[in-house]
């Protein structure tokens, strides 16, 4: 199939439903550089090493790169959501289901903006498309089962590695800088954590901005009724798409975000905010080499969670903890019942 910038544009052009999905695909990938982005900087922004818009901006930047460089060094994880789920040979049915499930992950984590919850991005757009093909099913047989188990694995793999490495780098750090003067590591510390968010947002680029290529993948072989094949090389025009598209969302901000990762859930000092960043680009950077999808939001706060146990349990603010764990729950069914109602009305108006 051809899979060249040239042609996407004219069956655009033919195509209003493609033009919908591109559209929506879109506005989930800028969404998500507004509401999930965040999570990457809101450590540096607390513990003041950098000014919100200037930590913005430069999120943005590395948030392309990762984008970018990681998808020609290994674009698994976009693979991996482009066989999630079938939506099966009737090309109309197809493209109307996959823009149902766009248009139902956007209204979920608009919502959760608006109330200041970093929800994932990442499992509402799983959640999205596999409501999605179980409406046009109607049942389960449009799920890949061998592919959805690895979204199990990123959800355990996330907390869990999120957590433990939080605390191990963390306690590593305190260990190394325990003789010295707190005051002479202020500056040292800050800079080490403009580093850490820097490389947040290159791995959130690189995780996030996969998934979101491998939808706009999904949509072009929908479209022309074919499915993906084993090996399909990414062309670099959508990885530039997503990246710019992902970059101008970050820009926009998510203060409340911000404040809700960075503020409400620990009370961070510039040592312990380095520590989470650089314990949840590992977590990132291990699942990306893996080609396991992961919730990044997933990996930053448990890793500040791991801080914050250093200190004591009691450090983290657990009814915050709780909110969010809640959100956790409820995207999977939650985003899952919309995609698949959306899927349902959609099939009634298109």
């Amino acid at each position: 199939m051809d899979l060249s910038f040239e042609y996407f544009w004219g069956q655009m052009v033919q195509n209003p439903l493609l033009f919908l999905a591109i559209v929506l695909t879109l506005g989930v990938i800028f969404v998500n550089g507004w509401t999930d982005a965040p999570n990457a900087i809101a450590t540096c922004v607390v513990t003041r090493c950098m000014p919100a818009r200037a930590a913005i901006l430069m999120s943005a930047f590395f948030n392309f790169c990762g984008v970018l460089l990681m998808s020609m060094i290994n674009a698994t994880v976009a693979e991996t959501i482009t066989k999630m789920v079938d939506f099966g040979s009737n090309t109309h049915e197809a493209i109307v289901a996959l823009s149902a499930a766009l248009f139902a992950i956007v209204v979920w984590a608009v919502v959760a903006w608006y109330f200041g919850i970093p929800t994932s991005e990442s499992h509402a757009l799983i959640a999205g498309l596999t409501g999605g093909a179980i409406a046009l099913h109607n049942g389960l047989g449009g799920v890949n089962g061998s592919e959805w188990i690895k979204v199990i694995y990123g959800l355990v793999i996330s907390v869990v590695l999120g957590f433990g490495l939080g605390y191990l780098v963390c306690r590593i750090v305190v260990l190394l800088f325990r003789k010295v003067d707190r005051r002479k590591t202020e500056t040292g510390f800050r800079a080490a954590q403009i580093f850490g968010a820097a490389a947040m947002s290159f791995m959130h680029g690189a995780q996030d901005g996969q998934k979101f290529m491998g939808v706009i993948l999904l949509s072009m072989f929908l479209v022309n009724g074919q499915s993906v094949g084993e090996a399909v090389q990414m062309p670099v025009w959508i990885m530039i798409l997503c990246s710019v598209v992902m970059g101008v969302g970050t820009s926009v901000g998510g203060k409340k975000i911000i404040k809700s990762v960075g503020m409400d859930m620990v009370k961070l000092e510039k040592y312990q905010g380095f520590s989470a960043d650089i314990a949840a680009s590992l977590c990132l950077l291990f699942s990306s080499t893996f080609g396991i999808p992961v919730s990044t939001t997933h990996a930053k706060t448990t890793a500040i969670m791991g801080v914050g146990a250093v200190r004591r349990l009691s450090a983290i603010n657990f009814s915050v903890v709780k909110d969010m764990g809640l959100t956790w729950i409820l995207t999977f069914p939650g985003c899952g019942l919309i995609g698949f109602l959306m899927t349902k009305l959609f099939m009634m108006i298109f």
